[in-house]
């Protein structure tokens, strides 16, 4: 079986990331999904889950602080930024998201404690 870090690490094309959106915007609206998302927030997130979250995180960071109109860049800008990002940052991404997944680990039980506070406010309403 594939761990959650090979499946997540796959290099897609963008058509095929495109389609991907289609279908999850699609999928996202059914009431099913909705409750089998909710169920997860319930539940602990794995280390290795924990790590690409911080990892997304701490790229987004770096974004923010030396590229900050990022999000008004065409696509071909977005993957040359990235690029630079990882070829002069690459090591300290690393290492700041090696601590930036423990943090996330310590704030997880508040995490859960919040998703179940919501759902209770959405069942008593």
């Amino acid at each position: 079986m594939k761990t959650f870090k090979e499946l997540y690490e796959k290099v897609v094309s963008v058509a095929q990331r495109k389609k991907m959106a289609r279908r999850m915007s699609k999928m996202a609206k059914s009431k099913s999904f909705q409750m089998k998302k909710q169920r997860s927030m319930l539940k602990r997130r794995s280390p290795a889950k924990l790590a690409v979250a911080a990892r997304k995180k701490t790229i987004q960071s770096f974004r923010n602080q030396f590229y900050p109109g990022y999000k008004n860049m065409s696509l071909q800008q977005k993957v040359k930024t990235d690029q630079l990002i990882m070829q002069k940052y690459g090591k300290k991404i690393d290492k700041i998201s090696k601590k930036t997944a423990m943090k996330l680990a310590k704030l997880e039980v508040e995490r859960i404690k919040n998703a179940r506070d919501a759902m209770r406010k959405d069942t008593d309403a």
